[in-house]
């Protein structure tokens, strides 16, 4: 008798939509973009994983040459004042500063000269500075006669060292196709010629110690690139300075 006489239930409203169970539609939507975007995120980072010694080499690369960067639209390098921004949360060994010291002063200097500074590159080795000099800018081709306009290109290094204590070591680089004559009949001696001569030069120029000084002839068995092009041929016909610590093996 009672659940007859129970009332019945409310009636519903026509334009009432009927209740769903379970979460609302909009949040399975929302949880497929936020996974997208994590997917995407972990991508990412997956991609811009850093090598431990190039990260300590690009910061520490920067450490008293980060601020203010000087514009110059024929710069093939940027020029920093090192001395004005130092980065104190970044620690350098003393020797990766003296490196990163004699890199910035170089660059500096050959940045003042218009001819210099679109054919010399200077690069930070392990243990020292190499600037890297196309053979035309010392020699002719095929010979080991130092041009006379061209001892001021030697000035950086000089400097270098009278004010640091390096050492220096002269290289000198042919292509495959240097052409032999009777005085220097093979790249060997056309290289250690010239290397020779450079050697020379910086002796009588600086007035620095030959014990400080070494050359060297390598001929074209460590070329930069292949020997497969007029252009490669140019780039790796090259004499190098490489200025270093006097306790490193520099041959």
């Amino acid at each position: 008798m009672a659940k007859e006489n129970a009332a019945p239930p409310p009636p519903r409203k026509q334009d009432e939509p009927p209740k769903q169970e379970g979460l609302p539609e909009w949040m399975a939507t929302f949880a497929d973009m936020v996974t997208l975007l994590l997917c995407f995120f972990v991508l990412l980072l997956s991609f811009a994983q850093q090598d431990a010694n190039k990260f300590k080499t690009l910061m520490g690369s920067i450490k008293n040459a980060f601020g203010i960067q000087l514009k110059r639209p024929e710069a093939e390098f940027a020029a920093f004042s090192p001395s004005q921004f130092e980065r104190k949360d970044v620690e350098l060994k003393k020797d990766d500063q003296q490196i990163l010291g004699m890199v910035v002063e170089l660059k500096n200097m050959i940045f003042e000269d218009p001819n210099l500074k679109k054919t010399v590159k200077i690069s930070a080795e392990d243990a020292g500075v190499v600037m890297r000099f196309p053979i035309d800018v010392f020699f002719a081709e095929g010979s080991a006669d130092l041009k006379p306009e061209a001892l001021t290109a030697l000035d950086g290094a000089i400097r270098i060292l009278k004010e640091r204590n390096v050492n220096l070591v002269v290289r000198g680089h042919t292509s495959d196709e240097e052409s032999p004559t009777s005085l220097y009949p093979s790249n060997w001696e056309l290289s250690s010629a010239r290397a020779a001569a450079l050697l020379r030069a910086i002796m009588a120029r600086g007035d620095i110690s030959s014990t400080r000084l070494k050359a060297v002839g390598y001929a074209d068995s460590q070329p930069l690139l292949p020997n497969n092009s007029a252009p490669n041929r140019h780039t790796n016909a090259r004499m190098e300075l490489y200025l270093h610590k006097p306790e490193v093996k520099s041959w």
